[in-house]
């Protein structure tokens, strides 16, 4: 029997670990046929502002599956009007293939939601569900419990362990902005995306208005970091006006300080990679503490901050020693923004309206301890920065 697969998604955009899973996929699963099917309107995830049209994701993906012979890109959903419920397209492609065996593609997080579907119970009845997933820590049980629950309800289940990419395509289109991304795109998508000007790739971000660099600026963050980083740049400029510092450097500064930040490490190091940033020793060692280095670059050569704030955003993490008034206030501002919690927070921000370098040593104080707590290598940078504060408050 015929063993077509379905393999739907946003493709917001196309990447190579899609391609990846594709191929895996037709080979794991004996597939004589890949269905890509780009969807119109996602039922689980609203496609984020600013999103190609549904023919430019048809088109990428297009391109993308080109040098894969069993793959096949289907309109099929994109000429269906509301959203794009699976069931409706495997009672069309029932019809179509009336002989042929389904068998309907997903990872982990769509297989362990599968029973918010519309109609699941209606789909294990008519096709066979394939799991590619990671093999992961804890993730194997998890998709096994979940496959044997189904089992018992009459669904046919394959699991499939694989080696895909592992890349989101919410990072890809992070990556796209900061000019990094060519390494996870199939041939041909970079070139399509860059021609047709998407995912802010046909913007120019230089030097943007505060409205705007507020916009762009949240939708390249995780959604729980967007409340610190408002809080941030809020506080910095209370400290900029009580201390005499520009409160335009500081409100920039702030809002830009955790711009790489939802990067992974991996994601980091491919970041300097492509640009050419040198690492040193701790930097490659210890790469969560890159966010400063890369969002100073981002700041700086994709934004078009000034130095007084690129530099801000460079020592926000470890401090430096001979740290400016505005590095100063972007590091204190980071620590004791409103949404911050901890023990020793309300002496940090008296501090910080009373005695600025105090403020910046109890800071520093307190990550050098938890770090030595934790066993965790300690930036250079950090303990010349508490050495300096230390010798200037004598």
């Amino acid at each position: 029997m015929e063993r077509i697969g379905i393999y739907g998604g946003t493709f917001n955009p196309p990447h190579i670990g899609h391609m990846a899973a594709a191929r895996q996929a037709i080979k794991l699963l004996r597939l004589s046929k890949l269905l890509l099917i780009p969807d119109r309107i996602a039922p689980h995830k609203q496609l984020p502002e600013n999103s190609p049209s549904p023919q430019q994701r048809l088109e990428m993906l297009t391109v993308a599956a080109a040098d894969i012979p069993q793959a096949e890109v289907s309109q099929l959903e994109l000429r269906r009007e509301g959203p794009s419920y699976t069931y409706l397209t495997v009672e069309a492609l029932k019809q179509r293939y009336p002989q042929a065996q389904l068998v309907l593609i997903m990872g982990t997080d769509m297989f362990l939601s599968f029973e918010s579907w519309k109609n699941w119970r209606w789909l294990i009845e008519n096709v066979t569900l394939a799991v590619l997933y990671r093999g992961q820590k804890g993730e194997k049980s998890a998709i096994r419990e979940k496959r044997d629950a189904l089992c018992a309800q009459g669904a046919q289940v394959e699991l499939v362990e694989n080696q895909v990419t592992a890349i989101s395509s919410t990072d890809l289109r992070r990556m796209l902005a900061f000019q990094c991304a060519s390494p996870f795109l199939p041939e041909g998508v970079l070139a399509y995306i860059r021609q047709q000007g998407l995912y802010e790739t046909g913007r120019d971000l230089w030097q943007l208005p505060m409205d705007r660099l507020e916009q762009v600026v949240i939708s390249l963050l995780k959604p729980g970091r967007v409340a610190h980083v408002l809080g941030c740049r809020d506080t910095a400029v209370e400290l900029a006006k009580h201390w005499g510092a520009d409160t335009t450097d500081a409100a920039r500064a702030g809002i830009l300080h955790d711009i790489t930040k939802a990067l992974d490490g991996p994601l980091q190091l491919t970041l300097c990679r492509e640009h050419g940033i040198i690492l040193d020793d701790f930097s490659t060692r210890n790469p969560k503490t890159l966010h400063a280095l890369t969002g100073s670059f981002v700041a700086q050569r994709i934004f078009g901050e000034n130095d007084a704030v690129v530099t801000a955003i460079r020592s926000h993490t470890t401090g430096r020693a001979g740290m400016g008034l505005l590095e100063k206030i972007i590091y204190v501002a980071d620590y004791m923004e409103p949404n911050r919690d901890f023990p020793g927070v309300e002496e940090l921000r008296r501090l910080a309206f009373s005695d600025l370098d105090g403020a910046m040593r109890l800071g520093l104080e307190m990550t050098v301890s938890i770090l030595r707590g934790n066993g965790a290598q300690i930036s250079a940078a950090s303990l010349e920065a508490l050495d300096d504060l230390n010798r200037n408050l004598r």
